[in-house]
């Protein structure tokens, strides 16, 4: 970018911060905002597709939503809390929500008893399917914003899994410098979480951002990062979770994954240069996987996960593994973090079980804890603290 057009967005900038600064003072002052003015005062979602004024974000982080349905007989918003949209004589349906959480949120239109996506927004696959998303400015969100520092890429790859006989997809991330480099590096193997696939932590995770910068600042050593799809045939996903299914993964992340990154990127091949981190489902494939073969990774990170307690079926037979195997874990992997979104987290309690058996195994550990619940919000920051720890 040119020295001009970087003084030009700036000013656009300062212009337009100035202009709803001014208006929120003036309206402020007359004790009273409409839903006119308030709308004035937003800006549009940074999610929003070329040119869409709505999503619109208020001051306050509530959000005005409209849409124009007039055969519609019910409209509404669902951001895991359900909003009744109004009715205009025109056709145009609009709410203004509460308060919505910083950073990434899902969402869905409602029409008419059927759950689609906003026409208005970007999609990204989430809750099994193609769902809206709006991005809430957040002002701690510094360490995944798209600053002005070397970039690495992301790239798309094919490859032919041994382990399912068919082809599959996943996202390398690659740091700046990468092309020109002649070292061999690091790599952390990335997973989603249920109802979610390899593009989660590129889009809605921004994993290539929170590298860049956190590179740039020479807080984490350059690494390559592969981000997974966990969804493998025939595994019955969530509700079929069973370890027959995180076998499956197993043998997909060590006869499918680790040999094609090794083979087609400039990767060290030992296990000191090798992690394994996952959220929610990704998580539970990041126990077993990484817990069976903690001769093979320096790290593993468990976000927002923890074996069920009220699934002993599954769950037991982990544990007495970890019994019979403590001093083998606690040797292999340096860095074994374990991290939650709260008390909100809807892991929170079986994570805080599982913890309790780890420590009565002796096994070691770090646990992290930033509010947010089971949020990508979270996860965003859950990567930005654990990428630092890997490969010392």
């Amino acid at each position: 970018m040119s020295k001009f057009l970087e003084l030009h967005n700036i000013n656009i900038g300062l212009t337009v911060g100035v202009f709803f600064f001014l208006n929120f003072a003036t309206v402020k002052a007359q004790g009273s905002i409409s839903q006119t003015q308030q709308e004035l005062l937003g800006v549009p979602a940074q999610t929003n597709i070329r040119n869409a004024k709505y999503p619109q974000i208020l001051q306050d982080n509530r959000v005005v939503f409209k849409i124009k349905a007039p055969e519609a007989a019910k409209v509404q918003i669902d951001l895991g809390k359900r909003y009744d949209m109004t009715k205009g004589e025109d056709g145009t349906w609009t709410v203004t929500t509460d308060v919505i959480n910083k950073g990434f949120n899902y969402y869905s239109l409602v029409i008419d008893g059927v759950a689609v996506a906003d026409p208005a927004s970007e999609t990204f696959y989430g809750m099994g399917r193609m769902a809206s998303g709006i991005e809430i400015p957040n002002k701690e969100g510094d360490f995944y914003a798209l600053n002005n520092v070397p970039h690495g890429d992301i790239r798309i790859k094919h490859y032919f899994s041994k382990a399912t006989n068919s082809w599959r997809e996943m996202y390398v991330y690659t740091p700046p410098g990468y092309e020109k480099a002649t070292e061999k590096y690091p790599v952390l193997y990335l997973l989603h979480g249920g109802g979610e696939d390899q593009r989660g932590w590129a889009t809605q995770g921004k994993a290539n951002l929170i590298l860049d910068n956190l590179i740039a600042e020479n807080k984490v050593k350059p690494m390559v990062i592969a981000m997974l799809d966990g969804n493998l045939p025939n595994a019955g996903g969530i509700a079929g979770f069973n370890e027959n299914a995180l076998k499956a993964f197993e043998n997909e992340l060590k006869m499918g994954v680790i040999p094609f990154v090794e083979s087609n990127f400039r990767v060290a091949t030992d296990a000191k240069n090798r992690a394994l981190a996952g959220l929610s489902m990704g998580g539970l494939q990041t126990l077993y996987a990484g817990i069976k073969n903690s001769d093979m990774f320096s790290g593993i990170g468990v976000l927002s996960s923890g074996w069920w307690a009220n699934n002993p079926d599954l769950s037991e037979p982990q544990y007495e593994f970890m019994k019979k195997n403590v001093g083998k874990i606690n040797s292999n992997l340096k860095e074994f973090w374990i991290s939650m979104g709260g008390k909100e987290d809807i892991a929170f309690e079986n994570c805080k079980i599982m913890m309790g058996k780890f420590d009565q195994m002796g096994i070691k550990y770090r646990y992290s804890e930033y509010p947010g619940g089971h949020s990508w919000p979270v996860w965003r920051h859950d990567l930005f603290a654990f990428a630092p720890l890997l490969f010392q």
